[in-house]
């Protein structure tokens, strides 16, 4: 059995059921309790759990992640959420320097069992403070796991498996995903984290992307159908850790390459994804890897030329027929 609900309400019904679950877990960030989230993800939790379980946090998020990372070490289970991804600057000391270190430098004694949810990406007409993806910067510490769903069924998944995980795990959800409906399954299930899946069959080339892109890389395959052009995309889903043997399996059968994100590409998560995949399935290559990304500019505010600053399904189009000679 299944039912139809947005990516919202499944990250909703995800963190529902762990807040039941487990008494250890809260959730806390800038207008979580009595707004119920500026997207509306956690409306009624307040009147359920109570003010000690759902907190309304000062505009300080080095400081509300900071208590998060302290409540973690003493055994309780938080979930932050950052109200746009681009404030993780402002928390950088607390998660990166010590929610991801604390366990190696405690030599395993003290794990933090901390998710952070960062909404992401562009399309709102949020201009530059409030529309990055910034998974590379979020990707290039050791010790955070990093997740990135594309639809319903794994934001509810995935956001379970990282509640339930012992090290921090940060959670990137793009906004313009939120209102998109899809069939989950009834009842509880978890999507594993380090997964990816496949989310098209294809002979010819590899798309691998995550999150919104990965929609648009699937409209870009049906395009490239009716042209006899057969492409597979690769959902990574996980970021770290990636699926490693999912990639060179698809590439082993496809030997061509495209990655497509919607970060910046100076310096993106498709940057070192595509020399990763450069320097070991060099030999299974048929022509270099070509990343898909945004451009390095600061997202305009502008509605016309924000969406010309993430790739659409025909620039992915474009980019398969490059690679392909076509």
């Amino acid at each position: 059995m299944s039912k139809k609900i947005s990516v919202s309400k499944a990250i909703r019904e995800g963190l529902h059921e762990e807040m039941v679950r487990d008494d250890k877990m809260f959730i806390m960030g800038e207008d979580m309790a009595v707004m119920g989230n500026v997207f509306a993800i956690t409306t009624g939790f307040l009147d359920e759990f109570g003010p000690n379980r759902v907190i309304d946090t000062p505009i300080s998020e080095e400081g509300f992640m900071g208590m998060a990372v302290g409540a973690a070490m003493r055994g309780m289970h938080p979930c932050v959420e950052l109200m746009y991804d681009d404030f993780v600057t402002e928390c950088a000391d607390p998660l990166f320097n010590q929610a991801a270190k604390l366990k190696y430098m405690s030599g395993g004694q003290c794990s933090i069992p901390l998710v952070l949810r960062m909404p992401m990406g562009s399309g709102r007409r949020n201009a530059g403070q409030h529309s990055q993806s910034l998974e590379g910067m979020v990707c290039h510490f050791p010790g955070l796991k990093v997740v990135a769903p594309c639809t319903a069924e794994d934001a509810k998944g995935l956001i379970k498996a990282a509640l339930r995980d012992p090290d921090p795990v940060v959670v990137m959800e793009h906004k313009l995903l939120y209102a998109r409906k899809e069939e989950i399954p009834d009842g509880e299930y978890i999507t594993p984290i380090g997964e990816a899946k496949v989310r098209r069959e294809g002979k010819d080339l590899t798309i691998i992307s995550w999150s919104r892109e990965v929609n648009f890389a699937m409209e870009a395959a049906e395009t490239l159908a009716q042209e006899g052009i057969d492409v597979e995309v690769l959902d990574l889903r996980t970021l770290v850790p990636v699926d490693w043997e999912a990639i060179r399996k698809s590439v082993s059968k496809t030997h061509n390459v495209i990655i497509v994100s919607e970060e910046v590409k100076r310096g993106s998560y498709a940057g070192e994804l595509s020399a990763e995949i450069g320097e070991e399935l060099f030999d299974e290559l048929d022509a270099p890897v070509e990343r898909v990304c945004g451009l390095n500019i600061v997202s305009p505010f502008s509605p016309v030329l924000e969406d010309q600053n993430f790739p659409h399904p025909a620039d992915i189009v474009k980019a398969v027929k490059r690679v392909l000679n076509k």
